[in-house]
Parts: C-alpha cells; structure tokens; sequence
C-alpha cells in the first residue's frame, strides 16, 4: 500500500490498483501538493464525519468520478444520496480484494457545514495481508483504543490527529500510541492546516521520542510506503 498525504485528514490510499480518498479536502493544499482529481483514479470516497473539512471537496470527485463508491454512516451516505455508496456503522466492514476496512468510534462531533447531522464520528482500522492500519479521524483520546489491538491485532501503522485544539495535542496523541494502541509508529495529521491547530514540530517529535515511537510529520503530497 503507498499512502498520499494531502493535507488535514485527506489521504490517498493504493492498494493493489484500488484508490481510496479520504477525508475530501484536496483543493485546500492544492498548490502545495499538485494533486488534479481529473487527473486521478478515485474508487473510493472514505469519510470519518461531516465537517467541512472533511467533506468538501466530496461533490467534485463525484462529477469526475461518478463510479466511485462513497464508504460512511448511513447519515453521511445519505446526504450525499449516491447511489453507489456503502453504508456502514460501528463494527460493521467495507471489503474489496482482500482487505477490510472497518468503522471504529472516535471521540468528536459531525454535521456538515449547513447544520444537517452527519451521524456519529468514526475511525477506520485496514487490514490487509496480515497487516493493520489504523485510521482514527478526528477524535480526542479515548479508552476504546486499548480495544483495538486486541480485536484486531498489532496496529502496524496509526494516523492520529496531532494538532490539539479540535482533536489530540501531540502529547495526547503519544500517550494514545503508546499506551492505548502499542503502536510503534505514527504519521500525524490535522495540523498546521489553521492557526488554532499549528503545532511546534520539534516539540511534538520529542514527546513521541520519549516513547519510543517513530512519528512523522508528513509535508503536503508526500507518499509513504507500507
């Protein structure tokens, strides 16, 4: 799988030819990262919760990509009312190929920019090949995470939110690594985006340190590879 960040929450997932966006919010950082959703492949929409930075640029990718299927609540599914959506809700799982994508909770709020209600906010776990990704959207610690490995197994990589303010601080997201998840390694999201949520990165890749996990502080259009 190689992983895409686009910037706040939005990632480009690539998985055996599949492509999985998440979290809409491209154009934001568009200038920064190149990124021409005309220019791309989009098989599926991954949505966490409502909010407008999450889902704004959902309607585009849809009038570029009608045949791309929508992943999240019923509520956001239904919003949107594509008709090649799938919808799911806590513990329930999104499959193709041979990887499942299930919706976990997280801790934070949903409704879109209008004030229509998006459902509850949820986190994703992957699991493919015998690996996990967890990806947990926006969210505030929470005890549920302690769940996750032993659910589903070692959490090879996890996505956290590390800006504070609306989601985890740095801090919070290190001790959510460590103690909740037993993770060994991080790429932080949700930062830097807006002056409420800019972080000291120095700070932040030394309180991860401190616990033995590798964080990274990912730069608009930078690929991982796992």
């Amino acid at each position: 799988m190689t992983i895409q960040f686009l910037g706040q929450n939005c990632f480009l997932f690539t998985y055996k030819g599949k492509n999985i966006l998440s979290d809409p919010f491209y154009n934001f950082s568009k200038e920064k990262s190149g990124f021409d959703i005309a220019a791309q492949k989009i098989d599926y929409i991954l949505i966490t919760h409502a909010h407008g930075d999450h889902t704004s640029d959902v309607k585009e990718i849809l009038q570029n990509h009608p045949s791309a299927q929508i992943i999240g609540q019923p509520e956001i599914c239904g919003y949107f009312n594509h008709p090649n959506s799938i919808d799911i809700n806590f513990g329930g799982s999104a499959e193709f190929l041979d990887m499942k994508i299930t919706m976990v909770p997280a801790s934070h709020t949903s409704s879109f920019p209008d004030g229509t209600y998006g459902g509850e906010p949820c986190g994703y776990v992957f699991r493919f090949e015998g690996k996990n990704i967890y990806f947990s959207g926006d969210t505030g610690v929470m005890a549920d995470m302690a769940i996750f490995p032993q659910l589903y197994g070692e959490i090879d990589l996890a996505i956290l939110p590390v800006g504070g303010h609306y989601t985890m601080s740095a801090r919070q997201a290190a001790f959510s690594a460590s103690e909740l998840l037993k993770t060994k390694k991080v790429i932080g999201c949700h930062f830097d985006t807006f002056p409420p949520i800019e972080i000291n990165h120095e700070e932040a890749l030394q309180l991860f340190k401190e616990k033995n996990i590798e964080l990274t502080l990912p730069k608009i259009g930078e690929v991982f590879e796992i």
